[in-house]
């Protein structure tokens, strides 16, 4: 494999994984060539005894996010998570790190890069029970050989960050499941790096707990701005937590997204069945299922007989009302048109209905509902210029909530529109 020449390739990302594999046994280059032949996994163990754990993975971990990559077990994905600070060594394939690839460089360097840029945060804590919340939190800058009154300052503004302020002389083996994780979380947190890798590390606490760690975790990022890989067999984790998700199957990267992308557009049947009993509603926004450019009435252009003709050619009873600037008046009704043209005015000012609620593109399904019944046609999107960017069906929204498809919502758009 030719080398990539650092000084003259920039990398965009925090993080870049390309093609690696992961081969567990004696007989790796037998195994690597079936691979490169496109063997399946359960042919290449017959044949060799060896594991495939990761198979041509490829990712690209902005700086900054969170980055969730998720499956069921055996699925290879903390297997790859070791990669990135290289406590396993990939078969092939190459990590960089701020155009560092750790693969080739000496231990040496390795060792200050995971000191120095990246801490790890673990499913069962990995703490020293007998020692005290202080003690445990400084560990790992003992190691660095850090001053003792430097070390104890950063653990305690490490302590206080996760929120155990006065638990420092605590032993950890008498604080519960979720002040261990915090205290482990602190600990990763101790020497500020700028990647956190996180293995599972909400698995082993009670739903609950489990939960309110997950809010924190959101909270915190919002401050640190660190970039977070974190592991999960949860998609309902995945999505809560992650501005990007990668679902593994088998070895493979399956399908990296957004977690709207992955909901939406599921890359084959095993994401569509993973995904199926998400609640959608939180997840899905307002910019997937809008309609892009729709039908409009543009301020002072349009008198009463351009309007109607919209709106009988596209069987419309109300239409967005929208400024020279595109940005979004409020909303015009067939009714109220049909007087003001039986009255023999031009002027459509005095029927535009400016009181009308709009959403911005992020705006999850969940938060629209209840503003069905305050529209006549629909739910008009606006960007954050206040400019109109489409418009949300009552049934699209529907849709989402309920999973019927467009015949079975009918008699529910009745009641929710006042028409």
């Amino acid at each position: 494999m030719q080398l990539i020449t650092l000084t003259k390739y920039k990398f965009m990302s925090k993080i870049e994984i390309r093609d690696i594999s992961i081969i567990f046994g004696n007989e790796k280059t037998k195994a690597r060539k079936m691979l490169d032949e496109h063997k399946s996994k359960q042919d290449i163990l017959k044949a060799t005894g060896c594991t495939v754990a990761v198979k041509n993975a490829n990712l690209s971990i902005n700086e900054g996010e969170i980055f969730v990559i998720m499956g069921l077990s055996g699925s290879g994905k903390s297997t790859l998570l070791r990669c990135i600070n290289r406590l396993i060594k990939p078969t092939s394939g190459e990590v960089f790190i701020d155009n560092i690839n750790i693969i080739r460089i000496p231990d040496k360097e390795l060792l200050g890069i995971r000191r120095k840029k990246m801490s790890m945060v673990f499913q069962h804590f990995g703490l020293l029970p007998h020692r005290s919340v202080l003690s445990n939190v400084a560990f790992g800058l003992e190691l660095q050989g850090i001053d003792k009154t430097k070390r104890l300052n950063k653990a305690k503004q490490s302590i206080d960050i996760v929120g155990l302020k006065g638990y420092e002389e605590q032993k950890v083996s008498e604080l519960s499941g979720g002040m261990q994780q915090r205290v482990g979380l602190a600990r990763a947190l101790a020497n500020n790096p700028e990647i956190l890798l996180m293995d599972e590390a909400f698995s082993a606490l009670d739903p609950l707990i489990r939960e309110q760690m997950q809010d924190e975790l959101l909270e915190l990022q919002c401050k640190m701005q660190k970039t977070i890989v974190f592991i999960t067999h949860d998609l309902d984790e995945a999505i809560k937590l992650g501005d990007r998700i990668a679902i593994m199957k088998d070895g493979e990267v399956i399908q990296t997204g957004t977690p709207e992308e992955i909901l939406t557009n599921p890359a084959d049947k095993y994401v569509a069945r993973f995904t199926e009993n998400v609640d959608r509603g939180r997840v899905i926004t307002a910019a997937s299922i809008m309609i892009k450019r729709p039908v409009t009435v543009r301020l002072q252009r349009e008198g009463p007989e351009a309007i109607l003709r919209k709106m009988r050619e596209k069987n419309l009873f109300a239409l967005p009302v929208i400024g020279k600037n595109d940005e979004f008046i409020g909303e015009i009704r067939l009714r109220d048109v049909i007087k003001l043209r039986e009255k023999g005015e031009k002027n459509i000012d005095s029927i535009i209905f400016t009181e009308i609620p709009s959403v911005l593109e992020n705006t999850t399904v969940e938060d629209m509902l209840p503003l069905l019944n305050k529209v006549r046609q629909a739910i008009p999107v606006v960007n954050e210029k206040g400019q109109l960017a489409g418009m949300v069906s009552p049934s699209s929204v529907i849709i989402e909530m309920t999973g019927k498809d467009k015949v079975e919502i009918n008699e529910i758009i009745q009641n929710a529109i006042d028409l």
